[in-house]
């Protein structure tokens, strides 16, 4: 498996500190976040999800712990819309350029405005996708919401 991604090329050139881990990636498990966690051996609230959803009808990125579900009206306030829904996965990779089960929020295809959960910056590190299906990356919460230009918000409660 080549650690070499998108998503890890936009880290380098952004000058941000990461290291990578493995996992064997299980294309039949109901939740990825929560099957990487336990194949890693670590717990599902420091593994983040990326997932794609549109707020009034634009795209926007969310990564939200693993073992955490997403209020949709909350999501649409964090981005000053009104309604929020999950993007379809088909849309998602075409935007992304990632396939479902391995998309990150860095080196999309074309960026996105983008949130992350606010519990998820309380942890001294946490691992999100690296941009393939059985890569992580490990960085600390604060370079994350930085790196991306994003914002911590309340997300799930």
């Amino acid at each position: 498996m080549s650690k070499t991604t998108p998503a890890t090329l936009a880290l380098i050139k952004a000058n941000v500190a990461f290291d990578t881990a493995t996992y064997d990636y299980d294309p039949d498990a109901d939740r990825v976040g929560l099957q990487a966690a336990e194949a890693m051996g670590v717990s599902a609230s420091i593994v983040l999800k990326t997932l794609m959803a549109e707020v009034d009808g634009k795209p926007v990125c969310v990564v939200v712990p693993s073992d955490a579900e997403v209020n949709m009206k909350k999501l649409a306030a964090a981005f000053g819309g009104k309604s929020a829904h999950m993007m379809k996965p088909a849309d998602a990779e075409r935007l992304t350029g990632y396939k479902v089960g391995g998309i990150s929020p860095f080196g999309q295809k074309k960026q996105v405005p983008t949130a992350v959960e606010e519990l998820a910056t309380l942890e001294d590190a946490i691992f999100l996708n690296g941009g393939q299906r059985g890569l992580q990356i490990r960085m600390k919460p604060d370079d994350l919401v930085a790196a991306l230009g994003g914002k911590a918000v309340d997300l799930i409660r």
